[in-house]
């Protein structure tokens, strides 16, 4: 295969990761709703096109009570959907609109009850992928990693909610969902990594404000490009003098360039390779075949083929043109499954290749590697079959859950993803594409307590888990740095038995966090 012209292929990749940002499984009794004497109607068009700026804007919302039981306790909580103004660190003037929601349970005490702002990625997505797939009281079931799920997804109270633990705030991105630029700025103002991070600061610091949560323990939850804006923007809230007692890390893409697939130049796709030896497993490729309970220890060895063996031939490879010692190739493809001819095509790997030669009349997912189609069917037509899947009922689901369960609504369409990633400013410390590692660095010297809990996908070809790990460790040997791995994709939570995993892990973290305190 000829590779890509370089730039056309971080584009395509860049875009890939924007398309989607984060995606659920079982099924309770539906949410018990007390809903308002009257549905409250937002007035104002909202655009995403970076030309988008608003005249003015307002911060009204629509509350309402619901109920849900969790771990045989009843919740009572209630739910605010609209928007607020996110004000300058300095001068206070008006920034942006930015669309939320909020979880709050009734009657907590807001000094000690914690409180975690959710955003999803891309960068251009709104954060419904987190919202109405993971931890939210209400989730649609995707049945994943199957496409055989009825459509459009159901959605059902979430037996695997955070809000038995925390205050929930969902918040879009300016530009998506029904956030938007206040004038004299624009969209594309906030589309680059450090005005973004900066407005989302100000955001949180004024919702903070705005509903007295200033002694609340705060947790930042991102993912995907969501967690390059968690790091920058945890050490600007710690710079500011907002301290965090955490920060979980969905399927996290910290260093552009150290991932292959995004990264400017040929560099090294070794961290990859444990992701397509998972993908093989799951397709019983590899030898020895592996899943279950022989999965941590299959991807360990991988792990470490990758690091000793594969990643410094690789490097001869690109440097100097060497080719692969006696025996190398065939170890490749017993532990991946792509067969002889790929890796003699493509031995530096990346993970468009892996995706589109794995199998000659089936695609694989990019988001999530065990899910499948035909090579000519529709799902597959957009090149993701993962994505396609499960996109319609997200994009039906959150329009249908803020008018019939929230009571709210607005003329304007919700914006799932918008084309910021088209003039994204990735520029971050003197650098074309940012390295966050620094920031979380920084952040953690502002706050020793702080922790950090990565989690990824064994199966996302995105954002590859082992590439997560490499970058974490130049944090050092740090005991408040966690790092957790479940089957599945980039959206982990969409796993049933995987969500359960996470949803624990997600427990035992801020007790942890907050004893720290």
């Amino acid at each position: 295969m000829t590779p890509w012209p370089r730039r056309f292929a971080i584009l395509l990749c860049l875009s890939l990761l924007a398309a989607c940002g984060g995606g659920g499984g079982g099924g309770s009794a539906p949410a018990v709703i007390t809903p308002p004497a009257a549905t409250f109607t937002d007035p104002i068009q909202y655009s995403s096109a970076a030309a988008g700026s608003l005249a003015a804007a307002n911060e009204s919302t629509a509350v309402t009570r619901h109920q849900i039981t969790v771990n045989g306790a009843v919740l009572n909580y209630t739910a605010t959907a609209g928007h607020l103004i996110a004000r300058s660190l300095t001068g206070a003037a008006p920034e942006a609109s930015f669309f939320y929601v909020a979880y709050t349970i009734d009657a907590a005490d807001a000094a000690t009850r914690p409180v975690t702002f959710f955003h999803n990625g891309g960068p251009g997505s709104a954060t419904v992928w987190l919202h109405l797939g993971s931890f939210g009281p209400r989730r649609l079931v995707t049945g994943d990693p199957s496409t055989s799920a009825a459509v459009p997804f159901p959605l059902v109270n979430n037996a695997e909610t955070l809000l038995d633990v925390s205050d929930l705030v969902f918040v879009d991105a300016i530009g998506s969902g029904l956030s938007q630029a206040i004038a004299p700025n624009f969209n594309q103002t906030f589309w680059g990594v450090d005005a973004d991070a900066a407005a989302f600061r100000d955001f949180v610091m004024r919702y903070v404000a705005v509903n007295n949560r200033n002694a609340s323990p705060k947790f930042l939850f991102g993912e995907s490009y969501g967690t390059t804006r968690s790091a920058v923007l945890a050490n600007l809230l710690e710079s500011a003098g907002v301290s965090l007692k955490g920060v979980v890390l969905q399927s996290s893409i910290l260093d552009y360039n150290s991932n292959c697939s995004t990264a400017a130049g040929n560099i090294s796709c070794a961290g990859f390779l444990p992701s397509y030896a998972a993908t093989g497993a799951w397709y019983s490729l590899t030898n020895p075949a592996a899943s279950g309970a022989a999965m941590p220890g299959f991807v360990a060895q991988s792990r470490t083929f990758a690091a000793t063996q594969y990643d410094p031939a690789v490097r001869n490879f690109l440097i100097a043109g060497t080719q692969p010692p006696t025996g190398l190739l065939p170890q490749l493809v017993n532990t991946t499954g792509m067969a002889l001819g790929g890796w003699q095509a493509r031995f530096n790997m990346d993970p468009d290749y892996y995706q589109f030669n794995l199998f000659s009349t089936t695609l694989i997912g990019r988001y999530d590697a065990r899910v499948s189609a035909p090579r000519n069917s529709a799902l597959s037509s957009g090149g993701d079959p993962s994505n396609a899947f499960i996109t319609p009922s997200f994009a039906a689901g959150i329009t249908s859950y803020l008018t019939n369960e929230l009571q709210f609504t607005n003329p304007s369409s919700y914006v799932l993803s918008s084309n910021a990633i088209n003039t994204w400013n990735f520029s971050h410390d003197a650098r074309g594409l940012p390295d966050t590692i620094p920031d979380l660095a920084a952040a953690m010297a502002h706050n020793p307590k702080l922790k950090v809990l990565s989690v990824n996908g064994y199966h996302d070809l995105a954002t590859p888990f082992f590439v997560t790990e490499q970058d974490l460790a130049r944090l050092g040997v740090n005991s408040n740095v966690q790092v957790k791995f479940y089957s599945g994709g980039h959206m982990t939570y969409l796993d049933d038995a995987s969500r359960v995993l996470e949803k624990a892990d997600l427990v035992q973290f801020y007790q942890n966090a907050l004893q720290a305190q």
